[in-house]
């Protein structure tokens, strides 16, 4: 009922020149896998030969590790206190971001990148921590250290940030052969490369790489039904009235795919700031804007979405698609989770 389509040359040629340009790149699957799920996305970075994969969490992992030949990095820090001792897997390289991690990693063979501590500020040893932990350092299987960086720049550039720890690691005679950096962009990893030529930079990439090219897939919701409804008709869960005459039309695609969740958003600025008071205003007295595409336009939803259908209030003049056809909708690749994924 709810479904995503894909236009596999377009989509695959934008990933593989993504590759191109940056030989070091590590593709990203994580979460709901960018909304063609982790499998899809494992097999699809065996297309793309490269050596390695991020996943976001140690459970995510075995759903890339079948489709996928390479080594699978975990992007969540490992931390003793709550994850499991991972499986003795060779192809498996953890991350360690404190440290407890550390030192229970210290000397037991297993692959891991030690996560610095940036402007980001979400996971991370410090350089007060990484002095302390040298000497476990130098005992771990070590795949070199990662930097996540903010996406805007703070008090410092990005390279600024990052080759300020650069010199932070050598001072501590730590290898700098490696670095794993995310949210870097291409002209950011070319002025490092030139700064640091004895460091490999790996930049892991996910939303660039799968949703780059916004024209290349499509996500779909299959018409179930199309009620012709006189003005003032009560309908759905909550037995509200129709505002006109029209059509409820009913949709696949509901709340257990995603439809319609949102998150807070950064608003910036006076007129983004009126909108989402618009936004507000229009909730409060019952109507919002579903993501659903009827005759060229977003139509409003008659109610609050369900689980697995939406129901849609188009108005008199409009003429509702057949039964069995697919309508657009735009939706949050990160947040959705498709019935079935289409390659055309």
């Amino acid at each position: 009922m709810f479904a995503l389509h894909i236009e596999s040359e377009r989509w695959r040629a934008h990933a593989a020149a993504l590759t191109v340009r940056l030989p070091g790149i590590v593709p990203v699957a994580k979460g709901n896998g960018y909304g063609f799920g982790l499998a899809m996305l494992g097999a699809e970075v065996e297309r793309l030969g490269r050596d390695t994969v991020a996943v976001g969490t140690l459970d995510e992992a075995p759903l890339v590790h079948d489709a996928f030949r390479g080594d699978v990095l975990v992007l969540t820090p490992w931390h003793p206190a709550i994850d499991p001792e991972p499986a003795d897997d060779d192809r498996l390289i953890l991350t360690a971001s404190s440290l407890e991690g550390v030192r229970a990693l210290s000397g037991l063979g297993r692959r891991v990148v030690v996560e610095l501590l940036t402007s980001m500020r979400r996971f991370g040893l410090d350089e007060e921590a990484i002095a302390v932990a040298v000497p476990d350092i130098r005992r771990l299987a070590l795949e070199g250290f990662a930097l996540h960086l903010p996406i805007d720049n703070g008090a410092l550039s990005r390279v600024a940030e990052i080759s300020s720890w650069v010199r932070t690691l050598r001072r501590h005679q730590l290898p700098t052969d490696t670095l794993w950096v995310s949210h870097v962009s291409d002209a950011e990893l070319a002025t490092l490369a030139r700064r640091h030529p004895e460091t490999h930079f790996r930049p892991r990439i996910g939303t660039e790489l799968w949703l780059g090219d916004r024209g290349s897939y499509r996500a779909r919701g299959t018409v179930l039904a199309a009620h012709p409804t006189p003005r003032g008709v009560r309908f759905g869960y909550r037995q509200r009235k129709t505002p006109g005459d029209g059509h409820l039309l009913i949709v696949g695609g509901g709340t257990s795919h995603g439809v319609a969740l949102s998150a807070p958003r950064l608003v910036t600025g006076v007129t983004s700031r009126l909108k989402l008071a618009g936004e507000g205003a229009l909730e409060a007295g019952g109507r919002a804007l579903s993501p659903f595409y009827v005759a060229g336009q977003r139509r409003w939803f008659a109610e609050p979405p369900h689980m697995q259908v939406s129901m849609i209030w188009l108005p008199s003049g409009v003429s509702p698609p057949v039964i069995g056809s697919q309508i657009d909708v735009d939706v949050r690749m990160t947040t959705t989770t498709f019935d079935r994924v289409i390659l055309h």
